[in-house]
């Protein structure tokens, strides 16, 4: 098994060092294997963790969603309860969605009129 520094965790992941640090400390990510010298060694796995987590905050969820995703991960519960709680948070992204797009439209009426 590959073991990455936290540069590389990093940078495979696209996020800072730090950003890895509070994804740790939030219960997001983790626990991090350490090497015998304590420094933090990343496994494919945690990247693939990262990459998740990474993306559900770009997609808006807030840390108290990813820590209620990730308890369910780890209580090993049914599928079917991940399922329904992705659903739920996806709702909420279409309608976040939709507000988008109004006010995109809005902002095109505005730039035909002044343009």
């Amino acid at each position: 098994m590959t073991a990455l520094s936290p540069a590389a965790a990093a940078d495979r992941t696209g996020v800072s060092v730090d950003t890895l640090r509070y994804y740790e400390r939030e219960g997001l990510i983790g626990p991090i294997r350490r090497s015998a010298g304590g420094r933090r060694e990343y496994t494919e796995d945690d990247v693939f963790r990262i990459g998740l987590v990474t993306c559900f905050r770009e997609a808006g969820l807030g840390i108290a969603d990813l820590r209620g995703f990730v308890a369910l991960l780890r209580a090993e519960r049914p599928p079917r309860d991940r399922v329904s709680y992705l659903r739920e948070r996806r709702a909420v992204l279409e309608q976040r969605v939709a507000a988008l797009h109004r006010a995109m439209a809005v902002l095109d009426e505005k730039i035909a009129h002044y343009g």
